[in-house]
C-alpha cells in the first residue's frame, strides 16, 4: 500500500492505493497518529484502495475517534468492494462517506 499525504491549511488529505490488511495498516496508523492534536479536517482518499481488513477497519475507527474530538473526517472515492466491506460491517452507520 502507498499513502500520499497532502496537506491544506488545517486540512490533511491522505490518499490510499492497495491493500490496507494487517501489514500496511500500522503505515495508516503512524499517518493518522500525526494528526493528532493538529488537523480540523482528514480525508481519507480510498480511490485506489482495493481491499481492507479488520486490521485497516481498526485504524480508520480510530481516526474517526480522534477526529470527532478535533474536527472531522471524511471518506471520499470509496470504490464498491471496499464500500461493501462497511455495509457488511455497520461502518457505513459511523463513517461520513461521500
Amino acid at each position: 500500500m502507498t499513502i500520499e499525504r497532502k496537506t491544506e491549511n488545517d486540512v490533511v488529505t491522505l490518499t490510499l492505493a492497495g491493500r490496507l490488511d494487517t501489514a500496511t495498516a500500522p503505515e495508516l496508523e503512524t499517518e493518522v497518529d500525526a494528526c493528532a492534536g493538529t488537523v480540523k479536517d482528514l480525508v481519507l482518499d480510498l480511490k485506489d484502495l482495493e481491499y481492507t481488513s479488520s486490521a485497516g477497519l481498526r485504524v480508520i475507527l480510530k481516526a474517526q475517534k480522534m477526529m470527532n474530538k478535533q474536527g472531522s473526517m471524511k471518506l471520499v472515492n470509496v470504490n464498491e468492494d471496499v464500500m461493501e466491506v462497511f455495509d457488511i460491517t455497520g461502518f457505513l452507520d459511523i463513517l461520513n462517506i461521500e
